[in-house]
């Protein structure tokens, strides 16, 4: 689903510009830094790609006041409060950013270069979920990566998870808080130990190690995980253990910290409790820190960057 598009009003009236923060990133996190800094009257560009992980989710699980809403719906509304406080926000790509005296230059795609005191990276993570035949098109809906945000919409229902090891185990016994007919599939060797097995059929997980080869669908969801073998499993709902990685290497280039990998993401960004990272002037907020990746939780840690940059420009203090 496209997202409105609020664009920054002429090119060369921006290039004049020097911004107070460019928040690279329209997300969860960048939307919520972009309201915070508008409202605290800081000269503030959004830079967005639209490549948000959620869009094709049907909707945003255990949001408060926005419970079940369509990602880009919500997005929409964000980018109306923010033009509401004068943050200009402009559709394109970041391709780099480079530091010049005491502040930054952030390159667009286009051409187009911006030039300002502080920059908030919140341009989240790629999810990297298998490559299994039928999987993508029920990506963030029968099957998913989190069972905070899509277990209620399939609970009590039978379910799978895909995964090996102790990740299985654990991602096992939460699920069970959502439906009690569970099977793990390995897709090969479970990689399990006997205390891993005792727990799994403790709680009545069943474990089949067979070849996963497909996914079928009926009217836009799950129905059944076919087998190597051709066989069946019937299921409405499956977790897939996936990893997360950062989808550009701006923060690799501006000589951050990064901190991977970790037990979310592969390479998140390093941050302090003020969501400062290791070079000067450049914050980080969201999913691209290792943060759990929900949409709730970006929205705090991007209120929180945002105040943090509020603070540096008022105390110059990065």
């Amino acid at each position: 689903m496209d997202l409105p598009s609020l664009e920054c009003p002429g090119t060369l009236g921006c290039m004049a510009e020097i911004w107070d923060c460019i928040v690279v990133g329209g997300g969860a996190a960048g939307l919520s830094a972009g309201l915070v800094l508008g409202r605290a009257r800081r000269k503030t560009l959004l830079i967005d790609a639209g490549e948000q992980s959620n869009l094709p989710a049907t909707g945003i699980g255990g949001l408060l006041g926005h419970d079940g809403r369509p990602p880009a719906e919500l997005y929409g509304i964000g980018r109306r409060e923010l033009a509401s406080y004068g943050v200009q926000i402009r559709s394109g790509e970041v391709i780099d950013i480079s530091r010049v005296d005491e502040d930054f230059v952030v390159r667009s795609a286009d051409g187009a270069d911006e030039r300002a005191r502080r920059v908030l990276l919140a341009t989240g993570m790629a999810y990297l979920p298998p490559e299994l035949p039928g999987l993508a098109p029920l990506w963030g809906r029968s099957v998913f990566h989190c069972p905070f945000c899509h277990g209620w919409e399939v609970s009590g229902q039978p379910l799978a998870l895909l995964a090996r090891g102790e990740k299985a185990v654990h991602l096992a016994l939460l699920l069970r808080c959502w439906s009690d007919d569970i099977v793990l599939l390995a897709d090969g060797s479970a990689d399990l130990d006997d205390a891993g097995r005792a727990r799994l059929a403790g709680a009545g997980v069943r474990v089949d190690e067979r070849p996963v080869a497909a996914l079928d669908a009926a009217d836009g969801d799950l129905s059944a995980v076919v087998f190597a073998d051709g066989s069946r499993l019937p299921r409405r709902g499956l977790l897939v253990a996936t990893g997360m990685r950062q989808r550009d290497r701006l923060a690799e280039r501006l000589g951050v910290d990064i901190t991977g990998p970790g037990p979310v993401a592969e390479d998140p960004v390093g941050v302090d409790p003020l969501c400062r990272t290791s070079v000067s002037g450049v914050f980080a907020a969201g999913d691209l820190t290792g943060e759990m990746p929900q949409v709730a939780v970006a929205i705090a840690a991007g209120a929180r960057a945002a105040a943090a940059v509020v603070q540096s420009l008022a105390l110059g203090d990065v």
